[in-house]
């Protein structure tokens, strides 16, 4: 058994030197321009690691990331490089938990997610890094990370979304990789996917992923006059303190801080409303209601939320988000009118869709879809009624019968003036003219029964 292990502990000391020769031979053939070379050395490393990445020890990791992105830069897959350089910088940011796992084998989790997600039931230490090809890194991207920036704007103004997408994403990551985690090009490499007509499932991703980072897109700037070129320029933090303390010494004036507005409320409308068009209702009322709670007057996540309950059938959670939405804003017809069409279904809500539908039409008196519904509401099932009518005749009581009659007269009668409304608005409406003379008829109105009689006959 002794020999055993000992076998297999030379085992992994010889892996980890395979390891450390590969990476180290990549890194040199992509400096020279040799991606072959670079590509064979990588593939050969990753052949022994797979997707475990965390048995490399930082300084080996961060090889390997220099390798392989400048590779993916230089076979031009751009943003893929890019994010893989980016995680050189990612390196340095977050803590390294080291341990042993149940192998024995040496590990390196960067970051506490990655910790907790392969790092589970293992003794692990905390630990810093700090990369040692960073310099190196900025200087090298530094034209890309310009040709990229560029090439990103350009096409967006040129409402080339999906090209304008990338370059902004590989903006972002060779922003990120020369150590500025500047999220607002993610966050317009998400907005310009979101415009594409194929590519809405990568402007998705990237703002859901925004909207868990919590981003807001607060920037702080920090600005003055240049003295000798009469130019306001911008300056980093440090700089401006600075130049702010030499006072006249200073070749610059004019110090002002100005921080941007938040960027959050805008990143949810436009998730929620890219879910939507989407079809992915469940997921749309979700960010809604995740949005609500940090902005609880917004009208766009309100109506997206209420929308998403009706698509999946919540009826009574439409029926509350209605309510919500028209505590705040009592002067939403549409809101009104939505909530009078879904009371009008239960027979026992009869009176409130009544209120709710005059309340749509206090605010527009023309809004036809209202009209409609307020004649359909008076009118009711009237097949039902004129059964029960002959049943109650057939059966001999009289009464009984001639009362349902006259109560539907009094129905049709209220009904009368929201179709005349709606028939004066869209006369050539034929359903709402059939509609129109057998409600005359019902009231035994002759003279305006035969004028739609003639109407609906002059339609066919």
């Amino acid at each position: 058994m002794k020999r055993l292990i000992l076998s297999l502990a030379v085992l992994s000391v010889t892996c980890i030197n395979a390891q450390k020769k590969e990476i180290a031979n990549a890194v040199k053939a992509v400096d020279s321009g040799d991606l072959a070379t670079a590509n064979s050395e990588i593939s050969k490393a990753e052949g022994i690691f797979g997707d475990k990445t965390y048995l490399l020890e930082p300084s080996l990791l961060e090889q390997y990331y220099y390798a392989k992105g400048f590779s993916l830069l230089k076979s031009g897959k751009n943003t893929e490089g890019a994010e893989y350089l980016a995680k050189i910088a990612t390196l340095g940011t977050e803590p390294i938990f080291t341990g042993k796992d149940t192998d024995k084998n040496k590990v390196y989790f960067v970051g506490k997610e990655a910790s907790e997600k392969f790092g589970n039931g293992i003794s692990l230490k905390q630990e810093k890094y700090s990369p040692s090809l960073s310099e190196k890194l900025r200087n090298a991207i530094n034209p890309q990370l310009q040709a990229a920036s560029t090439a990103a704007t350009t096409n967006y103004n040129n409402k080339k979304y999906d090209v304008a997408g990338e370059k902004f994403a590989e903006t972002y990551y060779l922003f990120k990789a020369a150590g500025q985690d500047n999220k607002n090009y993610l966050y317009y490499a998400g907005v310009a996917y979101a415009q594409t007509q194929d590519q809405k499932a990568k402007g998705i991703a990237i703002l859901n992923e925004l909207i868990k980072s919590n981003y807001t897109g607060e920037e702080t700037n920090y600005t003055a006059k240049n003295k000798k070129t009469g130019t306001v320029e911008n300056l980093d933090k440090n700089a401006y303190d600075l130049y702010q303390k030499m006072k006249d010494g200073s070749d610059y004036s004019d110090f002002k801080i100005e921080k941007t507005p938040s960027k959050q409320e805008e990143l949810y409308e436009i998730l929620a409303s890219l879910l939507f068009d989407q079809q992915k209702f469940e997921e749309a009322a979700a960010i809604s209601d995740d949005g609500l709670k940090k902005f609880p007057n917004n009208k766009t996540l309100s109506q997206i939320q209420g929308n998403s309950y009706f698509k999946t059938g919540k009826t009574g959670e439409f029926v509350a988000n209605l309510k919500a939405q028209l505590a705040k804003n009592p002067g939403d017809k549409v809101n009104w009118y939505n909530l009078g069409v879904l009371q009008l279904k239960d027979p026992a809500m009869q009176n409130d869709a009544e209120t709710s539908l005059k309340k749509a039409l206090e605010i527009d008196p023309n809004f036809e879809n209202a009209l409609q519904n307020m004649v359909y509401l008076y009118m009711g099932d009237d097949g039902k009624t004129v059964d029960e009518y002959n049943k109650l005749r057939k059966s001999g009581k009289i009464d009984a019968a001639n009362k349902i009659m006259e109560e539907r007269r009094a129905r049709f009668s209220k009904a009368i003036p929201y179709a005349e409304k709606y028939n004066a608005i869209k006369p050539d409406d034929k359903d709402m003219v059939s509609i129109l003379k057998g409600l005359y008829m019902t009231t035994q109105n002759t003279a305006k029964y035969n004028e739609f009689k003639a109407k609906e006959a002059a339609m066919k």
